[in-house]
């Protein structure tokens, strides 16, 4: 049994450990077949999620003669796409301050080229009628210790020295925004966040797919890939694909390709729905504009209203299993539900009472920069993209579309940039892996409680990994 305090593990009394966007949702698409036969294609793409929507969009506007396919092992957005919180944020980095210590000569191209991606998922909604619940609210990062609030005014300052347009709110500011007691104060964002339904989001973009003449195969799990040459060949279980290129698109699942697996580890991230609030209920936190929250914090909560205006809660634990497995049974942890709805109160205390509904976990690909990178193999053939640490419903359409550039050859402003010409730091073989995660995991808490980065934290920054999140 978990040991909270049974005043709270009751507001989970009504709670299903279930995925909040695929309740009974009259959009989700009918299953698509799988492969069965042998296939000669121009470019295949393993992985029918946003990074593989994206990839197989972009391909074919930029031609439409192209012959595309997606092989995905499930269905369509089955995986991190279908289960995130629906954050979909400008930044390319994981947050400025992020990119900035990895990249710093070239973060006002970095910045500038995230904007332009934003605002290129805006301008695809609109052509292709995604019906997604697109909101450009912008976002509030709260502060709930003084050093944070300091670090939010250090932030704002550089951030507004790139071009960026962000504003230091004080408790009094916030608070008349998102009436919380633990704020004491906020980083605001007015145009560098917009809230989606990430399930309608990826349906939609298949739909736009398919529009195009994109085939996708669900149950359609790749197994090797073999370059005989001229072509990449790609077995399943019934069939086979010839492709000139290949686009791995396999976020935390096996990419195929056996160098990718030291860079990165999948972390499991929680969330809660709670049921549609009373007008009552919402007056009392007066969060009538609807913007997105995440805390300051290095082990953070995030947080938005959906359109039912239930509020969705996440974040906090980031659990890594010995080994790194990913399966399903990982995707329900009790613990970690009563730790969340324990936050959630003391955020919300005039919300005692209110049940929550849903509950479910997720893996997230994540690397020891907290960004994607991007790499090639079989003399170019063959593209991938990984590592986007839970930021990634923006920015796996960057993602995409560099490895497309990548494939054909295209010498973009993106490909030229570092953080794509540069792979992160691998990390250590078990069981190392497995302790160094833990110690990292201690000491980010510690650092939360105190404001001060221990040893091991200050060992980590001169080695360039600056674990900060």
């Amino acid at each position: 049994m978990v040991s909270i305090d049974p005043k709270v593990l009751r507001h989970l009394s009504m709670m299903q450990p279930a995925l909040y966007w695929l309740d009974a949702d009259p959009l989700e698409p009918e299953s698509r077949p799988s492969l069965v036969e042998e296939i000669d294609v121009d470019l295949c793409i393993v992985g029918a999620g946003y990074t593989g929507l994206w990839t197989a969009l972009i391909a074919k506007e930029r031609n439409p003669e192209r012959k595309v396919i997606i092989l995905e092992a499930k269905e369509t957005g089955a995986g991190a796409s279908g289960r995130n919180g629906g954050f979909c944020n400008s930044s390319l980095t994981h947050g400025f301050i992020n990119g900035y210590n990895r990249f710093k000569d070239e973060m006002e191209i970095v910045e500038r080229l995230g904007r332009e991606n934003f605002n290129a998922i805006e301008r695809t909604i609109e052509k292709y009628g995604i019906d997604c619940g697109w909101e450009r609210t912008g976002e509030l990062k709260v502060a709930t210790k003084p050093w944070e609030y300091e670090e939010l005014k250090d932030e704002a300052a550089l951030r507004n020295s790139y071009g960026d347009e962000v504003e230091v709110l004080s408790a009094d500011q916030v608070r008349s925004r998102i009436n919380s007691p633990i704020y004491l104060g906020a980083l605001w964002d007015e145009d560098g966040t917009a809230l989606v339904d990430p399930a309608r989001l990826v349906w939609g973009l298949e739909r736009a797919c398919l529009s195009l003449g994109v085939t996708i195969y669900e149950h359609s799990p790749a197994e090797n890939l073999e370059d005989d040459g001229e072509k990449v060949i790609l077995s399943t279980p019934y069939g086979k694909v010839r492709a000139d290129r290949i686009a791995l698109a396999t976020n935390v699942y096996d990419s195929l390709l056996r160098k990718t697996k030291k860079y990165v580890v999948p972390v499991y991230d929680f969330q809660l729905v709670t049921e549609p609030l009373t007008p009552e209920q919402l007056r009392s936190i007066n969060w009538s504009n609807r913007e997105g929250v995440s805390e300051a914090g290095n082990q953070f909560h995030y947080y938005r209203l959906t359109k039912e205006n239930e509020i969705l809660w996440g974040g906090y634990d980031a659990i890594y299993n010995y080994r790194g497995q990913v399966s399903p049974e990982y995707e329900d942890e009790p613990e970690t539900y009563a730790r969340l709805a324990r936050d959630f109160l003391k955020t919300f205390p005039q919300l005692e009472g209110i049940k929550f509904t849903h509950g479910w976990g997720g893996a997230i690909d994540t690397c020891s920069r907290f960004s994607p990178f991007w790499g090639v193999a079989m003399g170019n053939k063959v593209a991938y993209v990984l590592g986007f640490t839970g930021l990634g419903v923006g920015a796996t359409r960057f993602g995409g579309e560099i490895m497309l550039d990548l494939l054909d050859g295209i010498e973009s402003e993106g490909v030229k940039l570092k953080m794509v010409q540069k792979k992160p730091i691998p990390f250590p073989p078990e069981p190392f892996r497995f302790i160094l995660i833990r110690l990292t995991q201690f000491s980010l808490n510690r650092a939360d409680q105190t404001g001060k980065r221990n040893l091991w934290l200050k060992i980590l920054d001169r080695l360039g990994l600056g674990f900060d999140s």
